[in-house]
């Protein structure tokens, strides 16, 4: 999802916008809004897009960022700790380090050690002032090794030491909720126990001799969900979507985002560019390739007045592989275009040793993440199936006409459908007979026949067989068969079936699925024993041959921990899904969630009690996602507009009601 436009308020604390640029090193002040995808670990929360414009105030401490902002006045810097409070995630707060005091006891030495490794600098030459000369030689602490995210502060437990004590060892516990690895990627975290531990030493020569400083110490970083909000941004890095070995055609190229988060304000253009180099996540680099394929970044990247971002690679010559150039560019220009916003680039210029590129946001849409959403057919009417049995297009309010052929005008005698799921091209449509037993494929043109059923399922009971249809963007069909004898996946070519294997079940049965537009990835409700429901995400794998198509799902991640139940999913953007789902004691609710798992604030929590299926669309209108669609209980149609469900089809029912895909 493109980022904010990268304009920024200045928070003041006590002083003039003057006094806060003039006092140098030690002075907070506020870098605008949330990040590119608003998006927060572990928990919900209200939408965080907003500006807001904070003046001098008292009351702004009670707001401020826990951390270290140091107050301009006379006389050494001090550390102030600053209550959090709810609305703090509106606030980005800059926070510049400290170093440790003569004689600071070890309370003081934990905390600012933390805080001065949160703040922004860099190189963390101020944090590593709390670590023991022998420690930093040997590179006992490597914080580029990832980032712990607690639930809130971690908690210490910390006795005064002893006159004799020349070492003392200090636990950090708390509840970790999320997790960042060295290669930016993020996990979410089900409330783990966190506890580690910090030595502390008195140095017995140089500089800091008879003061305690830590020795040892875990790798990576250690933040609280405020701290990780003010100093972090949700961004994306993009990789080409695998080949399919087994289709003979051309495959249109599609960029596949790979979510990851990076420090906010330490020249996050340089970094994103850098995080690109270094390839995909371990998660998503089996379903994915990368144009730079072991080429590296040659300075920083740099942003000209007139908005022309120049890259420079370690590529020996670009002007015998002018394709490379364009990949690598493409690539580039989607990641920056996550870092500076729509609109803020005017061009991309990328530079081997010799010779180089451009790219631009018209020449880049050929292959833009989500470019398969809509088919070629431009933005995506909306279909549902009426209580009379017709497949029914829509768009905006009212009732809508009939597509063409059998799915539109019903002969008699004809199987009944009871749900159908439109191609993303607009002219073919696939429905299950409303007793889930059969799987019919069919074009929406004139005389369309619904014909003999494609697949067939052996399931006796009600709501046991076929079901989820979803069509990806090109132009596979994929479905569940919840036959408690033979749960299965298929997906279906044309008119060939193909079994799906999915790893790593562990007992658990799919119970739905929804597979993204690029084909790359798939949503996946799994039932265990007991019926308990989650929701995962997992890679789609193709191998075989056009003659024997072959097709796995791997890799499966959970991504919504926190829902008890689970009742519906769709794809939401190129890397967000839709969940009508509750958590343990609430109602059911519509929540987007990211597919690393963490939550998305841009839109705020919708109530969905009445619904039974929600869907939405990776395609847009501009910037605009299209709106929500539903169905409820009693088979009313709706959309969600602004806040308000409002009817779509007043005094007229029916189910299915989506996008195609």
């Amino acid at each position: 999802m493109p980022g904010t436009d990268g304009r920024t308020t200045e928070a003041r604390l006590g002083a003039t916008a003057s006094q806060t640029d003039a006092a140098g090193p030690g002075v907070g002040t506020a870098a605008g809004p949330t990040g590119a995808r608003g998006r927060i670990p572990g928990l919900p929360g209200p939408r965080a897009a907003r500006r807001i414009g904070w003046s001098a105030t008292a009351g702004l401490a009670a707001l401020l960022v826990s951390g270290c902002v140091a107050m301009p006045a006379d006389g050494p810097s001090e550390r102030v700790e600053v209550l959090q409070a709810a609305g703090a995630e509106n606030l980005q707060v800059r926070v510049f380090p400290v170093a440790p005091h003569p004689g600071e006891d070890l309370a003081g030495l934990l905390t600012g050690f933390l805080d001065a490794s949160n703040a922004d600098e860099p190189d963390y030459a101020t944090a590593s002032k709390y670590l023991t000369a022998s420690a930093r030689s040997q590179h006992r602490w490597r914080p580029e090794a990832g980032v712990t995210v607690l639930a809130k502060s971690p908690s210490r437990t910390i006795s005064a030491p002893k006159p004799e004590d020349v070492s003392i060892d200090i636990p950090v516990t708390g509840v970790k909720v999320g997790q960042i690895d060295a290669a930016h990627t993020y996990r979410v975290v089900a409330n783990e126990p966190y506890q580690e531990k910090f030595t502390f030493v008195k140095e017995k020569e140089g500089p800091d001799k008879g003061e305690w400083r830590i020795d040892q110490l875990p790798d990576g970083l250690i933040v609280d969900q405020t701290n990780f909000r003010n100093g972090y941004r949700a961004t994306h890095r993009y990789f080409y979507a695998a080949s399919d070995p087994s289709v003979a055609a051309q495959q249109q190229p599609v960029l596949v985002p790979d979510p990851i988060y990076l420090r906010r304000r330490t020249d996050p253009l340089t970094a994103a560019a850098r995080a690109l180099a270094d390839g995909p996540s371990a998660w998503l680099g089996k379903a994915v390739y990368s144009a730079f394929d072991g080429a590296k970044l040659v300075g920083d990247v740099s942003v000209s007045d007139s908005r022309v971002i120049s890259v420079k690679v370690n590529v020996p010559d670009f002007g015998a592989q002018p394709k490379l150039c364009q990949q690598m560019a493409d690539q580039l220009y989607f990641t920056l275009l996550d870092q500076q916003g729509k609109g803020q680039i005017e061009r991309l210029d990328l530079n081997g040793v010799k010779g180089g590129c451009s790219q631009n946001a018209s020449q880049a849409q050929a292959v833009a993440p989500g470019s398969l959403a809509a088919g070629a057919q431009g933005l995506p009417q909306a279909y549902y199936l009426s209580d009379t049995g017709k497949l029914m297009q829509t768009q905006g309010s009212g009732e809508g006409t009939p597509v063409l052929g059998d799915l539109g005008q019903p002969k008699a005698g004809q199987t009944p459908v009871g749900s159908v799921a439109v191609r993303r091209d607009g002219n073919m449509a696939a429905a299950v007979s409303s007793d889930q037993r059969q799987l019919f494929v069919a074009g929406l043109g004139t005389n369309e026949r619904l014909g003999t059923p494609v697949a067939t399922s052996a399931a006796t009971s009600p709501n046991q067989g076929l079901t989820s249809l979803s069509w990806d963007g090109r132009q596979d069909l994929w479905l569940v068969d919840r036959d408690p004898a033979a749960a299965r996946v298929l997906m279906v070519r044309g008119r060939s079936v193909v079994p799906v294997e999915v790893g790593e079940l562990g007992g658990r049965t799919v119970q739905s699925l929804k597979v993204a537009s690029d084909g790359v990835r798939a949503a996946l409700v799994l039932a265990d024993s007991s019926g308990a429901r989650t929701l995962m995400v997992g890679l789609v794998v193709h191998s075989g041959t056009p003659a024997k198509p072959e097709a796995q799902i791997t890799g499966l991640r959970p991504v919504a921990p926190l829902l008890s139940e689970i009742a519906s999913v769709s794809w939401a953007d190129t890397d967000q899904l839709l969940v009508l789902g509750k958590e343990p004691g609430k109602l059911q609710q519509l929540h987007y969630v990211g597919t690393d798992g963490s939550q998305n604030t841009d839109s705020p929590l919708q109530g969905g009690e009445s619904m039974i299926s929600v869907s939405a669309s990776e395609a847009r209108s501009g910037d605009q996602a299209l709106p929500v669609l539903a169905v409820s209980k009693d088979n009313e149609i709706y959309r969600l507009q602004g806040s308000q469900w409002r009817e779509a089809a007043p005094q007229h029912h029916g189910t299915s009601f989506t996008y195609p895909g």
